[in-house]
């Protein structure tokens, strides 16, 4: 088996004939076809890198809302609060105030029952000091011990007042 040279330059030309066939049909589609593969996954990555960016930036604005929302919740009952002991501060000062005017009218009540029972009394009394007086005179006592006896009846019934 020698070496024939004819057969090594036949099989090059037909190694770059084959070669430049495969390059021209097979390798350039196939290069095409992963170039835009190459072109769709960098696409892709960089659309998934936005939606990541995107969701991040949502998600900080969704963290914020929610501070936001426990801030005001956190000041409408701090805002509660101190209106109910406001509110709660109101009633007992009222309900104070209407205890001292119950109590004002109840002494007022009391006063006008306590001269109304002294009138009674005096008037009472000053029956009390006909009676004597019409049986004293009945008695026919002088004047003197008659005077002397209606001051003892108005000492005693004063004293009892």
């Amino acid at each position: 088996m020698g070496f024939h040279w004819e057969t090594t330059v036949i099989a090059i030309i037909a190694f770059l004939l084959l070669l430049w066939l495969l390059s021209k049909y097979a390798f350039g589609p196939l290069f095409g076809i992963m170039e835009q593969r190459r072109q769709l996954i960098e696409d892709q990555i960089g659309t998934a890198e936005r939606n990541r960016q995107e969701a991040q930036a949502l998600l900080a604005e969704q963290q914020q809302a929610i501070q936001n929302a426990r801030k005001d919740a956190h000041e409408i009952l701090e805002q509660a609060r101190k209106t109910s002991g406001k509110q709660a501060d109101e009633l007992i000062a009222a309900a104070k105030a209407e205890t001292v005017r119950l109590k004002e009218e109840a002494l007022r009540d009391i006063e006008t029952e306590k001269n109304k029972a002294v009138a009674a009394l005096r008037s009472q009394v000053s029956a009390m000091s006909v009676l004597i007086a019409s049986k004293i005179i009945e008695k026919q006592v002088d004047e003197k011990a008659q005077q002397e006896l209606v001051e003892k009846y108005l000492k005693e019934v004063g004293g009892n007042l």
